[in-house]
Parts: structure tokens; sequence; C-alpha cells
């Protein structure tokens, strides 16, 4: 049987490269890139981008993998290549997140299923670790909950700890996207920092500082109460990274475009 590269690394140095791994600077300004790539205002030191972009070249460069569900344009991929890794309703229609079109769910039940779906997503990180990230943001983490009772906590955190273990292999840092009901348990499995919308606004901010410290990334939304901005900065705009932006994440230039730092 042939190996991929990632996994041959892995056989021939193990774990040990997960020593090397570094996180986040705690409380850098941060920027999410996830609709498209351009240089971040001044003092900027974190940058996410989608694996389909470069990575930021000044800082801290996060690559965004949405390892849960579809991406819109991938979708019809997924259904002509791997439909029984895809989540139905009893209907028999795709099971697509009600908020984001196109994102189908992904269908973490088994294990025969979740080491397919390492394979797949294993091989984005593979790309995103030859193309210089330093680090996974994987989303949709939450996907059991709006699973129809299709998939457990259990399973997607089992499905996520087979990721976290292929980008540590690889040098890389793995972040936890919101779930903020895990609690310890994200940190107890290998993720590294937390990358948390809204906390201040669902008062759980303390769910992911708890287990994290200061290698959290915090964006409060525009389209929330503008106090939730100023709250989270007063409590914690000195210890970790807290900024505004608009729902859409656009780029500069566009009218719905906004970015605000503590």
């Amino acid at each position: 049987m042939r190996l991929g590269w990632a996994a041959a690394l892995l056989l021939l140095v193990g774990p040990a490269l997960a020593t090397d791994i570094a996180l986040p600077p705690a409380g850098g300004q941060y920027d999410p890139q996830l609709a498209g790539a351009y240089a971040p205002s001044a003092g900027t030191t974190i940058v996410s981008r989608d694996r389909s972009n470069p990575p930021f070249k000044g800082g801290y460069s996060i690559c965004y993998v949405n390892a849960f569900q579809t991406q819109p344009q991938e979708a019809a991929w997924w259904k002509a290549n791997h439909p029984d890794l895809l989540l139905k309703q009893r209907s028999g229609n795709w099971l697509e997140d009600t908020n984001w079109p196109g994102e189908i769910l992904l269908d973490t039940s088994t294990a025969t299923k979740r080491a397919a779906l390492t394979a797949i997503v294993g091989a984005w990180i593979d790309q995103c670790a030859q193309d210089g990230f330093s680090a996974i943001e994987a989303d949709n983490l939450d996907t059991y909950s709006r699973s129809d009772g299709a998939l457990t906590i259990a399973e997607n955190l089992a499905f996520a700890e087979s990721l976290i273990d292929r980008a540590h292999a690889l040098g890389l840092a793995f972040g936890q996207k919101n779930g903020a009901e895990l609690g310890q348990r994200g940190r107890d499995i290998g993720f590294d920092f937390a990358i948390v919308e809204s906390c201040q606004t669902y008062d759980e901010c303390d769910a992911y500082t708890g287990p994290y410290g200061r290698h959290v990334l915090e964006i409060e939304y525009t389209d929330t109460p503008a106090p939730d901005f100023i709250t989270a900065c007063a409590i914690r705009g000195r210890q970790i990274s807290v900024i505004r932006r608009d729902r859409g994440l656009s780029m500069p230039g566009n009218a719905a475009y906004f970015y605000e730092h503590c």
C-alpha cells in the first residue's frame, strides 16, 4: 500500500513533532479573512484564511477548513463521489445547515465513515502544512446540535481527534471553533486554542478561557448589540484577542465591511 507523504512522515517521526507546535500569540490582534485574502490592518499578527487562499506571511496564519459540513461550491462533488458520507433527513433530502444553504452535514456516526472523512479532510490539512500555514481552524464542530439526532458529541469529537492527530504530526496547532458546552473535553482531546463567536452575547466566554487561558480569539459581530463588544474589551481585551466584525467577514471595499479591535 502506498502511503501519502504526511502518513509516511508520521510513521517515521511519530508524535515528536507536536513539541514544535507554535500557538497563536496570546492577545495578538486577529483578523478572520474567510471571504477572501487581503492585506490586514497595521498591527495584525494573526490571520485566518480559507485553505484555497495563500497563508498570511506577516505573522501567524491559520488555515480554515469546513471539516464537518460541505462548502456550497463543493456540495456537488460530495454528492457525486461520497454520498454515503453526507447526512440525509428522514424525508430523504440532504440535511443542510439552515443558516448556510449548500452546506450539507457530514456523517461522522460510525468509525468507518470517520476514517473515510479523515482521509479526505486530512488531505486538506496536509496541503495547509505544505502551503506554510501554522494552524488549522476546523469549522462546524457543533453539527451534532443540528443533526436531528443523527450525530452525537462523542462522534464529532472522535472525528476531531483524528484530525488533530493528523495536524499535530505535521507541526500544526489545531483550534476549537465554538462548542462552549464541551468545556474541558475539547482541551483533553488535543485542541490547542479556541476561536469563538459571540461568546459575550451568549455569556459563555469563561467556557473557553477556562481551558485555553489567553489562547482564545474572540469575535463579536455587528448584528449583535454593540455594548457586548465594549464589555468584552473591558473584561478580556487586555488578556485575549477581541475583535468586532461584520457577520459576512466582508473584504475591504465592500459596503458591509467592518473591523474593530480592542
